[in-house]
């Protein structure tokens, strides 16, 4: 009976995290779409008949800026789905091996969430670099 109540306590503990990857799925999936249309933009560029114009290569150079910051948003975002996915499994196993994993956990999950924000923060700061393509 003991051992059943350490699993379902494991279960509660891990539906946060859970619930945190599929916030973090969706999240990325943006992060990818945004890379796709960045990537899709300079093809556009590099094949055409655009190359004519004088602000062509300033386009390029932006676009090359904005996929290196959606390069890193994406690497970060991704490296704290890992850490989350890391923290679930440590929850886990801690209750088969009845050790304490608490201050390993509270690592992991304080490293998800630093690579989480460093991710946003790039997110946004290549949200920032998009605005300059409209002209006011």
């Amino acid at each position: 009976m003991n051992y059943l109540f350490e699993v379902t306590s494991a279960i509660q503990l891990a539906v946060a995290p859970a619930f945190l990857l599929t916030g973090i799925g969706a999240t990325l999936s943006v992060m990818t779409n945004r890379l796709a249309r960045i990537i899709d933009r300079f093809r556009v560029l590099n094949d055409s008949r655009l190359k004519l114009r004088g602000d062509y290569v300033l386009e390029l150079d932006l676009l090359k800026l904005r996929a290196k910051w959606t390069h890193w948003a994406i690497t970060l975002t991704t490296l704290s789905a890992l850490l989350t996915c890391i923290v679930i499994a440590a929850i886990f196993i801690g209750t088969e091996i009845q050790f304490n994993f608490d201050q390993f956990i509270s690592f992991l999950f304080i490293g998800a969430m630093s690579s989480l924000i460093l991710g946003l923060i790039s997110f946004t700061r290549e949200v920032t670099l998009s605005k300059n393509v409209v002209k006011q």
